[in-house]
């Protein structure tokens, strides 16, 4: 069972967890600032948007923007070291386009994506974040019955 789960082994994740924790501790101690990843977007927006909404993230979208740079360049790097060249996929592009919009109006609507709810809010106790997590897993556990049951496949 545990191979299924993890093909190449629990310690591949494992690292990958302790360094995104460990990443996401340091940028609180040295900063103060909480590094959930849907506030990215509202830091891009604030260069060109002048709604207020977008404008409360302008005083930390210069370190919002290059933690982004460092994970797409991360990826990268990954790709081409590990893999040997870029990662594609068989998903059509509207099935992600469409994918991206709904996760997109989600991180909106339960106030954080996943990952910030995940790793930011539980590692700081949040009550709310808790709660968001149970709910994103539930849902999740829920939708991949739903689309095997449907037969839906990429």
């Amino acid at each position: 069972m545990i191979a299924e789960l993890f093909p190449n082994g629990v310690w591949p994740y494992a690292i990958g967890g302790l360094f995104v924790g460990l990443g996401v501790a340091l940028i609180f101690v040295l900063t103060g600032y909480i590094a959930g990843a849907s506030s990215i977007l509202d830091a891009l927006w604030s260069y060109v948007s002048r709604l207020r909404w977008f404008r409360e993230d302008a005083a930390e979208r210069d370190w919002r923007v290059a933690l982004l740079l460092g994970m797409i360049s991360g990826a990268a790097l990954y790709a081409v070291a590990v893999q040997g060249g870029a990662w594609v996929t068989g998903v059509q592009p509207w099935r992600l386009l469409v994918g991206g919009l709904l996760i997109g109006f989600g991180a909106r609507l339960g106030l954080g994506c996943t990952s910030g709810h995940g790793v930011c809010g539980l590692g700081s106790l949040s009550p709310v974040s808790l709660s968001a997590v149970v709910t994103f897993v539930g849902v999740a556990i829920l939708t991949a019955h739903l689309v095997e049951a449907l037969g839906v496949r990429p």
